[in-house]
C-alpha cells in the first residue's frame, strides 16, 4: 500500500497503557493534531462521566410513569369501590371474603391467603368501606409522592403493588379483566 506524503505526516498512532497514552507521530506535530487530541480527551472525559449515571433519565421516567398509573388506579378505586365492592355495593367484598373463608375451611390461614391474597384478611371487617378507602388513600399518597419526586425504593414499590393487588383480588367481577 502506498501512502501519500501528506497523509503519512498526519498519521498518528495511539496506544493505551493503563490510563496513560503513548503516542508516536509519523510526521511533524501541528495545531490540528493538538486540537484533535484535545477534542478526543474531552469526549473521553464526557463518556467516562456518563458511565455511572447513564440510566438516570430512564429511571426517573419509568418510576413516574408507573406512579402515574398507580395514582390513576387508586383514585378510581377511591371513587368507585364503595359503590362496587363496599358494604352496600353491587358485589360486597365482605360477602366474598366470607365465602372464601367458608370454602377454605372456616379460618383465615395460608389457604385463604393463597386463594385470595389481600391485606383485607388482616383488617377489621365491621367497616369495610373505610378499609377500602384507607387502602386507596395510602396508595394515592405513596404514588403521588413517587410521581412528584421521581424517587422510590423497593419498599415503596412493593407496598404499592401489595395495596393494588389487595383491591384487585377482592374486586371480583369489576377487577377480573386484569387477571
Amino acid at each position: 500500500m502506498a501512502d501519500t506524503g501528506e497523509s503519512s505526516e498526519r498519521s498518528l498512532r495511539r496506544r493505551r497503557v493503563g490510563t496513560q497514552k503513548t503516542e508516536t507521530n509519523c510526521g511533524d506535530s501541528s495545531k490540528e493534531d493538538e486540537e484533535k487530541r484535545d477534542e478526543d480527551s474531552e469526549k473521553e472525559k464526557k463518556l467516562l462521566s456518563l458511565k455511572p449515571g447513564t440510566f438516570w433519565l430512564t429511571r426517573i421516567l419509568l418510576l413516574r410513569s408507573i406512579a402515574f398509573i398507580y395514582f390513576v388506579a387508586f383514585s378510581i378505586a377511591y371513587n368507585q369501590n364503595k359503590q362496587l365492592i363496599g358494604e352496600q355495593g353491587l358485589m360486597p367484598c365482605r360477602n366474598y371474603l366470607s365465602n372464601v373463608k367458608r370454602y377454605v375451611g372456616g379460618k383465615i390461614g395460608m389457604a385463604a391467603l393463597a386463594y385470595t391474597p389481600s391485606i383485607l384478611w388482616f383488617l377489621d371487617w365491621s367497616d369495610m368501606d373505610s378499609n377500602l378507602d384507607g387502602i386507596a388513600m395510602v396508595g394515592l399518597a405513596l404514588s403521588g409522592f413517587v410521581l412528584v419526586t421521581g424517587m422510590a425504593n423497593m419498599v415503596i414499590m412493593v407496598t404499592l403493588w401489595v395495596l393494588y393487588h389487595s383491591l384487585v383480588n377482592v374486586g371480583q367481577l369489576w377487577y377480573s379483566f386484569g387477571k
